[in-house]
């Protein structure tokens, strides 16, 4: 199935996971998995860890969702330390296994450097890697959007630009970073239609369930927390209450998009299954509303 399709049909609702680097972790994300596909999710897409870290894990992962699950995998890709050589053995193995989804990303700089470098034989940026997907076979290539700027961006004109490159290079849709404030996704949906981006922008979420949470979001990624929010987290008096808070926070986020006409949701679980369950109890989206 080529997830782009859906967009045209209906509201769509997706989750991401990652590969557990551990078999404690592996044992307990089945475990979620098995809550998680309760929600009926359109499609499920999984991480590709730094430096490709996780690369068979990623493959596998998917493999295991669409087969154990029935539910379509669409699986992240990061040129980063990759040689185009390498990169089109890898997107031909993804083929024949019968996956057609990919998430198309330069990736981040790996642990200890501050900044990206490109492969000599590889890519420098993401719409490098999506023209050269687009040119092996017929592929559905999502690309990553970032409402609140991309943090290597000099400028959010800048940043748009540069996703315009990834759409002009074949991207067919679009999933944004996290973010909190709905009025910069609504601004940057203005901004993407004011340049000729027509393709679908999908909002990604992140459910809230702490205050810590909330803090390290802001100093790994600068996302801006709206203060009613913090506010509001700060006058909990239990780790439960701030749970409890934040997930009516998230809830009442993606009732918003969804009344605005955002085309689905993407929810980032950290392969934990009960946020996402108070999201789509909030949403009120059953398999049968979706269609």
């Amino acid at each position: 199935m080529k997830i782009s399709e859906l967009y045209n049909k209906k509201f769509v609702v997706s989750f991401e996971i990652f590969p557990p680097k551990t078999a404690a972790g592996n044992e307990k994300l089945e475990f979620e998995l098995g809550l998680l596909s309760a929600n009926s999710p359109d499609f499920v897409s999984i991480t590709y860890g730094a430096g490709g870290s996780t690369r068979n894990s990623t493959l596998e992962l998917a493999l295991s969702i669409r087969d154990k699950y029935g539910i379509t995998p669409l699986v992240h890709f990061t040129c980063v330390g990759a040689a185009k050589d390498d990169i089109r053995l890898y997107i031909e193995e993804v083929k024949r296994s019968g996956i057609n989804n990919i998430l198309a990303l330069r990736g981040d700089p790996p642990a200890g450097e501050t900044s990206f470098k490109a492969h000599p034989a590889g890519f420098e940026h993401a719409d490098e890697l999506i023209r050269f997907i687009r040119n092996i076979d017929d592929f559905t290539i999502a690309a990553a959007g970032y409402p609140e700027v991309h943090t290597e961006a000099v400028s959010m004109e800048d940043d748009l630009l540069n996703l315009k490159k990834k759409v002009d290079a074949g991207a067919d849709f679009i999933i944004t970073q996290l973010f909190y404030d709905n009025n910069a996704f609504y601004e940057y949906m203005d901004n993407m239609a004011r340049l000729g981006i027509n393709i679908p922008v999908v909002p990604g979420i992140m459910p809230i369930t702490s205050r810590g949470q909330i803090k390290k979001l802001v100093e790994l990624s600068g996302t801006n927390i709206p203060s009613r929010l913090m506010e509001t987290l700060e006058k909990c008096a239990s780790p439960e209450a701030e749970a409890a808070a934040g997930l009516d926070f998230s809830a009442a986020q993606c009732i918003e998009l969804k009344s605005w006409g955002v085309k689905g949701i993407h929810i980032y679980t950290m392969n934990k299954s009960y946020a996402v369950a108070e999201i789509m109890r909030g949403l009120g989206v059953k398999d049968n509303e979706k269609k």
